[in-house]
């Protein structure tokens, strides 16, 4: 397993080792004692998976405390681009975005920690998207901001993604009522 930092603390690319011949291939998604060893001790208690047509945008979505989650994303079948945006206060990286695209050639994963904003845009049909949280959905703790915020400026390189009517209308970031402290 590879670790790559990315420019916000706490959010890495996770490269799994992949055993490839004739038959297919073989990896480990997640292996807890590897994880700790890169320094990500994290507890996994609910694994999600969507199914999305080319050009579904889901997000910017996130969980308030105490129901903050970190997520380990992974893309199943087809590609994504994958967004987190830090939306922890006293961050030195606080507003801030990046993304990686993940897909079922490149076997990539993406470590999403608590007080980040995460969404997906999907670059191809029938694409499948598995994520494993630290912490269990909480409907009254979700949280969203908008995909095309003009504060973030976010390059997803689509003008018109297919949204839920949810995710549509959504507020701003500097529009947020409830912060996350950086830690």
């Amino acid at each position: 397993m590879q670790i790559t930092k990315t420019k916000i603390p706490g959010l890495l690319i996770v490269k799994p080792q992949v055993f490839a011949d004739s038959r297919g291939y073989f990896f480990e998604s997640y292996n807890k004692p590897k994880f700790l060893e890169a320094g990500i001790p994290v507890d996994f208690v609910q694994d999600n998976e969507s199914k999305s047509q080319k050009g579904v945008l889901r997000g910017m979505h996130f969980q308030h405390p105490p129901f903050t989650q970190g997520k380990l994303v992974r893309v199943i079948k087809g590609s994504v681009l994958d967004v987190a945006v830090d939306l922890r206060i006293g961050s030195p990286t606080y507003g801030q975005w990046d993304s990686v695209v993940l897909s079922e050639e490149n076997k990539l994963m993406y470590w999403v920690p608590e007080g980040m904003a995460h969404g997906f845009l999907t670059l191809e049909d029938d694409t499948i998207f598995f994520y494993k949280c630290t912490n269990l959905y909480n409907k009254e703790s979700e949280g969203s901001i908008r995909w095309n915020d003009p504060d973030l400026n976010i390059e997803w390189g689509i003008e018109n993604p297919i949204l839920s009517e949810k995710d549509s209308v959504v507020p701003f970031l500097k529009d947020l009522k409830n912060r996350f402290t950086y830690r």
